[in-house]
């Protein structure tokens, strides 16, 4: 495994927990959205001759109030304004675009710089107030003088009023043109430019609501090809479907669905089946979901079973019973793909993160806290002891600290650089480079 060390420690507000984390498509911005519905953009720092090592920093490049809190009245519901997934659109011009959500409101951001200002206009004085026209005795050529760089953030879209129930997940296609939304029991595919009108593409809500028994937990498009989609449900079930087949996509191409093995049934299967998040690999031969005690991994072309298992915190086996009292049964982890697609990456409780090795099935649990933040120090590997003797460098699964978890990561497209949020910290990782 590559040798990490802390290159960004970012402390939010204590009220500010990060939500959601994302790299854009070449890893030189990454944003956080947070629970306040703020967004904060950070950049990396460029080379310079005289401090090589400066290279991999992030500092903030930009940061705006993406949503805001609202109040259904029809429904007497309120609309909080976390910002619970953001998705950045491929870079065409000098400007970055975004994608933010909240429970209901989808917006399309632009990023932009400005270092120059216009100045000399003929009908306004430098102040802006408009002059008497008959005071005007000459023509003047306005010109641009520079003036300090500033980021501007500028919301182009607001889409909103096509979900009824909170959407959990936004993927943008690789067409560039589309993205869809999803909530509990529907998905939406919207173009970029039309606000007004978004087609539904999955509809899986029952006549009578009593006969609800699964629902959607997250989707995402397939990297390049525009036509397919993956969704993930509660009963640990992921869904294929191809938009060529028709409108509405409720019959999947594919089902990928791993039989339950009957001596594992207990009254918590059911929970820590559901399925928290899928993500295609980069390559889009494989899927990767999340369900709360492992992380597998599927062919695309191999429906009956997954490729690989791997267990994430099976020490928590013997705990389910408290984390269901204290509700951290139904906490949803994320996972994401190195740039490779040869290793895995998924959160963990006591602010532990897992790394697993698709090709030496070498895996390891590191710890992002405070103590371990300082400048250049490399991280250790943490080891969870289950009972008998405990070794000095061990923790015992008693003392983990489940307040103190790990839901969102974010590894950087190309290299190895990664990003855990953990509540309101963030951390940004690098490999150790000799």
């Amino acid at each position: 495994f590559v040798k990490l060390y802390c290159i960004i420690f970012c402390a939010f507000p204590s009220a500010d927990i990060i939500s959601t984390v994302e790299f854009n498509s070449t890893g030189e911005l990454l944003a956080t959205g947070d629970k306040g519905g703020r967004v904060v953009v950070f950049q990396r720092e460029q080379e310079s001759k005289n401090q090589p090592h400066r290279r991999g920093e992030y500092n903030v490049y930009s940061t705006f109030q993406s949503h805001e809190p609202e109040f259904d009245y029809l429904k007497s519901l309120e609309i909080e304004e976390k910002i619970n997934k953001i998705r950045w659109l491929p870079q065409q011009n000098a400007a970055y675009f975004l994608l933010s959500t909240n429970d209901k409101t989808v917006k399309l951001w632009k990023i932009s710089e400005r270092d120059k200002r216009p100045e000399g206009y003929n009908l306004k004085d430098e102040e802006g107030r408009i002059r008497d026209p008959t005071t005007i005795t000459s023509l003047r050529v306005p010109v641009l003088r520079p003036m300090d760089l500033m980021v501007e953030a500028t919301p182009r879209r607001i889409f909103s009023n096509a979900h009824t129930y909170h959407i959990n997940s936004i993927s943008v296609n690789s067409d560039h043109e589309t993205y869809m939304s999803t909530d509990d029991l529907r998905i939406n595919l919207w173009n970029l430019e039309i606000t007004n009108r978004s087609f539904n593409i999955v509809d899986i809500k029952p006549a009578n609501m009593e006969e609800l028994t699964e629902v959607i937990t997250a989707a995402e498009f397939h990297p390049n090809q525009c036509n397919t989609f993956v969704y993930s449900s509660s009963k640990g079930s992921i869904r294929l479907c191809d938009m060529r087949t028709s409108a509405l996509c409720d019959n999947h191409s594919k089902l990928f669905e791993e039989p339950e093995d009957p001596s594992n049934r207990s009254f918590f299967s059911e929970i820590i089946s559901s399925i928290s998040d899928v993500k295609f690999s980069h390559s889009g031969r494989y899927l990767m979901t999340r369900d709360y005690l492992t992380v597998k991994v599927w062919d695309i072309n191999m429906e009956s079973k997954p490729l690989e298992t791997y267990q994430v915190h099976d020490y928590l086996r013997s705990k389910l019973c408290s984390l269901y009292e204290n509700d951290c049964i139904f906490d949803k982890f994320e996972c994401v793909w190195n740039g490779t697609d040869s290793v895995l990456m998924t959160g963990s409780y006591n602010n532990f993160f897992r790394m697993f090795d698709r090709n030496t099935k070498r895996d390891v649990t590191l710890e992002a806290s405070r103590e371990n933040s300082k400048p250049r120090a490399i991280l250790k590997p943490r080891k969870v002891c289950v009972g008998g003797k405990r070794r000095k460098d061990e923790i015992s699964v008693d003392s983990l600290d489940f307040s103190k978890k790990i839901l969102h990561t974010a590894w950087h497209p190309n290299e190895n650089i990664i990003a855990v949020a953990a509540t309101n910290n963030l951390y940004i990782f690098q490999d150790k480079v000799n």
